[in-house]
């Protein structure tokens, strides 16, 4: 079992069903509408609700940030690569971690891929984070919505896609095409490097392409998540022109992919 904490994290993992909840740990002491809705949630879904201490959340969730809310939830269970195949759109667009070893920077880089329309994730089983209760919480809970494949060895897992007429494009301060220049109205992958060396030798050398921000100012490069929203928004945008369908409903302010309410930065 694993545990989740915080309000969008345990609405999210309770909303997308992807794994069973034995438990919802709520603080006796705090009382409000938040807590009121994942309660029924919770009441709705058949799992089970228990009054606890704020103090005995702090020990459990070993973190104050637990906003009043523990769920005790089973692991959760991976994706094959080939259950990633399945697009959302006309086009497949997945986005592959080489090597991603702060769960801070994880669990954004998975609340921009759910944000962006992303098709799947795809991470290494060794020297990179896993999905913890701290990405998941990073994440706002959208860790629970996108579908992630951990594979023993991403170049390889790399090659199988190529062979599947999947383009596999790195980003990379090296790279020698600016990240808007290419044209990600085709099947593809984008590929993001660890915090501080990039991308490994061998992974930049099996990307097609490499692409790269342009920076005008004296750093050369920008923090991972950040540079993986920019690149992954730029897909969106163009691959959302091309399909000719808008990413929301203006009128009624509801995500054309989900049904649900958009809400704003930092929500």
């Amino acid at each position: 079992m694993q545990l989740l904490y915080g309000l969008h994290p345990v609405e999210e993992a309770i909303r997308s069903g992807n794994r069973r909840l034995e438990s919802v740990l709520i603080a006796r002491q705090r009382q409000d509408a938040r807590l009121k809705n994942i309660a029924d949630l919770c009441d709705a879904a058949g799992i089970q609700v228990r009054l606890e201490s704020r103090e005995q959340l702090t020990r459990m969730a070993r973190t104050d940030a637990h906003q009043g809310v523990v769920a005790v939830v089973a692991e959760r269970e991976y994706s094959s690569l080939q259950e990633l195949s399945h697009p959302h759109g006309p086009y497949l667009f997945l986005l592959a971690l080489d090597g991603i070893e702060d769960p801070h920077n994880l669990g954004a880089l998975l609340r921009t891929a759910d944000g962006a329309g992303v098709d799947g994730v795809v991470l290494p089983e060794r020297r990179a984070a896993g999905v913890n209760a701290t990405v998941v919480k990073t994440s706002a809970g959208a860790a629970e919505h996108v579908r992630i494949a951990r594979v023993t060895n991403l170049v390889r897992a790399l090659e199988e896609l190529k062979r599947e007429n999947i383009w596999c494009v790195g980003l990379d301060e090296r790279g020698t095409m600016d990240y808007d220049a290419f044209d990600y109205r085709c099947n593809c992958v984008l590929v993001l490097g660890g915090e501080g060396g990039g991308l490994h030798e061998l992974t930049r050398r099996t990307c097609d392409h490499l692409l790269r921000i342009p920076m005008a100012g004296q750093v050369s490069s920008l923090n991972v998540s950040v540079a993986g929203a920019i690149v992954m928004y730029e897909a969106a945008r163009q691959r959302r022109t091309a399909s000719g369908l808008p990413v929301a409903d203006q009128s009624t302010s509801v995500s054309a992919r989900t049904g649900r309410p958009l809400k704003g930065l930092g929500s």
